[in-house]
Order: structure tokens, then sequence, then C-alpha cells
């Protein structure tokens, strides 16, 4: 079967800077076009950034539906040893469901530390859903951004089987918070129409990370990373990874 294209401005992007990398991973329904800002900001900071493209993201909701969650999985472990091969220091920062595949990530493999935003482990619209093959399509409304300038690309529906494999995902990542020792930073939004602000209360209870913080974007939704405290993310997230890698500098 040929492969569907890629939607313009969906692709993974990779921007390269100095032995500091940074992995940005999209959530569901969503693509590396919703990360650029960050990403680009990132990489003006002189990082080296990467966002891979999720199978079945950014094409159609037909490829979407022979996704399976393991392959997801597999594409951030792919990200990370990509930047791994020329950077000193990787971090892994996930958005939504990517948030839940970075925790995932923090599991397996040695991240310098781990950024979430809204990071989904629950998405109660969807539970509905549950081990349910009908209807085939269920239609997706507007993306759940405060500011009514962006456009994030998503499909107009996406795949019953799809919504089973974020469930999945979700699931199986609330399991496994316990091995997560790296540090993290939760970014949660009080206001969040996809994802309860509890999901990040969760994660932070229960990661055995001895430095662990909580940040709270006042003024967006759940796709914070368009949002209006997008330029806070970069900010925060800058002073984190900075302090982080000057730690392991002088530890070395």
């Amino acid at each position: 079967m040929t492969a569907a294209m890629v939607i313009p401005g969906a692709e993974s992007f990779f921007l390269p800077g100095n032995s500091i990398g940074i992995l940005i991973c999209h959530g569901f329904n969503g693509t590396p076009q919703s990360v650029r800002y960050l990403g680009e900001k990132f990489a003006a900071k002189g990082f080296t950034v990467f966002a891979p493209r999720l199978a079945g993201h950014g094409t159609d909701e037909y490829e979407m539906e022979t996704s399976h969650y393991q392959e997801w999985i597999q594409d951030v472990e792919m990200a990370y040893a990509k930047l791994k091969r020329t950077c000193t220091h990787v971090f892994a920062i996930g958005q939504s469901m990517g948030g839940a595949l970075v925790l995932d990530l923090a599991t397996k493999l040695a991240c310098d530390g781990i950024l979430t935003i809204n990071a989904a482990l629950q998405v109660p619209e969807y539970e509905r859903y549950r081990n349910q093959s009908v209807p085939r399509f269920i239609p997706e409304g507007k993306p759940d951004i405060k500011d009514d300038t962006p456009k994030e690309i998503t499909y107009d529906q996406v795949p019953s089987k799809a919504i089973n494999q974020l469930l999945d995902i979700m699931e199986h990542t609330s399991q496994k918070l316990i091995d997560v020792s790296c540090p993290i930073l939760i970014f949660h939004s009080p206001e969040d129409h996809v994802v309860p602000d509890s999901c990040s209360y969760q994660i932070y209870d229960t990661v055995m990370s001895g430095d662990k913080e909580m940040a709270r974007l006042e003024n967006s939704y759940h796709v914070a990373s368009l949002d209006h405290d997008k330029d806070h993310i970069i900010e925060h997230s800058y002073q984190f990874i900075q302090r982080l890698s000057k730690r392991e500098i002088i530890a070395s």
C-alpha cells in the first residue's frame, strides 16, 4: 500500500546546534507543527532540536487507523538515539500524549531531564470509546487553544482504533510512573478542556525524581505550545535545562 503524503508543515524537523539535545514530542492528532515555535526558539538559544512526526500523524486518518502505540514509543526512542549520536546531554519534552511518551522513555533510557506539557494520563471524552470500533471515525472539535490566532494541523476526525491506542499508552505510562527518577519539570494548565489538570499532579506525586517541579500555565488551555504561555514555557525550560547541564558538567 502506498504511504500517505505528509501534510505540508507537518513534517519532522531537526535543527542542529550545540551538544545539548532537545527532543520535542507532539500529542495525539497533532504534528511537529504544534511544537515548531518551541523548537525554533530553543534552537535560537543554541540547542540541537529534533521533533519527530509520530506514525499515523500528519498524513490522513486512514493511516492513523493502522498505527499502534508501540510505534509511537519506537518513534520517540529513535529520536532520542538520533540526538544521542551527536549530543552529550539529551532532554525530552512532551505535550499531551507526547508527555506520556517521554515519561515512558525516561523509564528505559538515561534522559538528563524530561519536561511535560499537560501530559495525558486520561482523556475523559474518549473513555466512551474504550474497546469500541463503532463508529469507525470520531469527529474532532477545534483544538483547545485559548489564543484564537494560531492554527494547529489536525485531522477533522480520528479513528476509534487510534483512540484505543491512546487509551492504552496512557494506561501503560500510568503504571510505570514509579520508574521515573530523572529530573522533571511539569507544566500544567489549570483550565484544560481535554486532559484533567489532576494528571500533572498524579505525575508529580508518583515519580521518584528527587528533582521535580510544577509550573502553572495560567493563560493557556491544552495545546499550550501554541498558546499565550508559550514564551513562559521556553524561558522556564531554558533555566531548567541550563541548570541541569551545568550540574552534569561540574559533576563529570
